[in-house]
C-alpha cells in the first residue's frame, strides 16, 4: 500500500510509521493536543500507541494526585507525554505497584 491511508469498513483513516510500536498502524482521527507536539504525535502515533499514553498518562494522575487544571500538572504532563513518545520514555512513580487482576 504506496498511500497514507487505508480503507476499513468504507471509513479512510492515515496509517503512521509509530514511534513507540515500531511499526506501520492506524493513526489518529484528528490532533490530540495543541501546538507543534500535538501535530507530532498526529504524524507519528498509533491509536493503540495513544491508548497507552491515556493509561499511563493516568496512572501518572492518580499516583501524583495531579489535578489537570492546574498549569504545574499540565505542564508536567506534556514533559512525561513527549519523553512517552519521543525521548527515554516516561516512568511509573517509584515504588508504583501496578493493580493486581482480579
Amino acid at each position: 500500500m504506496g498511500g497514507a491511508s487505508a480503507r476499513q469498513g468504507g471509513l479512510v483513516s492515515h496509517m503512521v510509521q509509530c514511534v513507540l510500536l515500531k511499526r506501520e498502524a492506524p493513526g489518529l482521527d484528528r490532533v490530540p493536543y495543541p501546538g507543534e507536539l500535538g501535530k507530532r504525535i498526529h504524524e507519528n502515533v498509533s491509536k493503540e500507541a495513544w491508548a497507552k499514553w491515556l493509561a499511563h498518562q493516568t496512572m501518572l494522575m492518580n499516583e501524583y494526585r495531579l489535578t489537570p487544571i492546574e498549569p504545574k500538572a499540565r505542564k508536567f504532563l506534556e514533559t512525561e507525554m513527549e519523553k512517552f513518545f519521543f525521548g527515554a520514555g516516561s516512568q511509573a512513580p517509584q515504588g508504583f505497584q501496578p493493580p493486581k487482576p482480579g
